[in-house]
């Protein structure tokens, strides 16, 4: 008989950012110190919200049915809020952004991605598919973890405490968008998406 596949854990990383996030990398760290045996993925995504969703989509269809939990931050936890809606996946969600396409309205136009490098230009029609993306009332709320830092300079934590007002919550004073610490929490992460055996 062949040996079960081991769980994946899919990191989904924010806008501007890549592969290289540092909670991603922090994430890739703890599971090799500890020795678990859960693979991990943190792909490197498009720069415009559908095209990146899309390419989650394949991932998690391509690695189905083995055993698969999501993690997102700013506005990967957007994504990741609905990726976890449409395949029932847990995930533990980190300074999320709520309704993305209010903040992002005023960064139409050009950009450069500071980790990648790759140019690309945001136009209205990438916030319409912000808009269609959006989860209006989450089925499963206890599927969901939430971080949240009172001290997030970049989005207001309070729209996600209201949000995921359903969802379990660990909301820490001070920090920043980044999430200061986010490694003192993997132990707790990783024990609530039930991958470790």
């Amino acid at each position: 008989m062949p040996a079960p596949l081991r769980p994946l854990l899919i990191y989904v990383h924010g806008f501007q950012s890549s592969s290289q996030a540092e909670k991603a990398q922090e994430t890739r760290s703890f599971l090799e110190k500890q020795g678990l045996s859960i693979d991990f993925a943190a792909p490197t995504l498009s720069n415009y919200p559908l095209e990146s969703y899309r390419q989650l989509q394949v991932l998690i269809e391509q690695n189905q049915p083995r055993q698969m939990a999501l993690m997102g931050s700013s506005m990967g936890g957007f994504t990741v809020t609905a990726l976890a809606q449409h395949y029932g996946l847990p995930a533990v969600i980190i300074n999320p952004a709520v309704r993305p396409y209010e903040l992002m309205d005023s960064l139409l136009g050009h950009h450069t991605n500071p980790y990648t490098g790759v140019t690309f230009t945001l136009r209205d029609r990438h916030m319409e598919e912000l808009q269609h993306m959006e989860v209006v009332e989450i089925n499963h709320p206890s599927r969901l973890l939430v971080l949240l830092q009172t001290g997030d300079e970049v989005l207001d934590y309070q729209k996600a405490v209201e949000f995921y007002g359903a969802c379990p919550q660990v909301v820490e004073e001070g920090g920043d968008h980044r999430f200061q610490n986010f490694e003192k929490h993997l132990p707790d992460v990783i024990k609530f998406l039930e991958l470790a055996s």
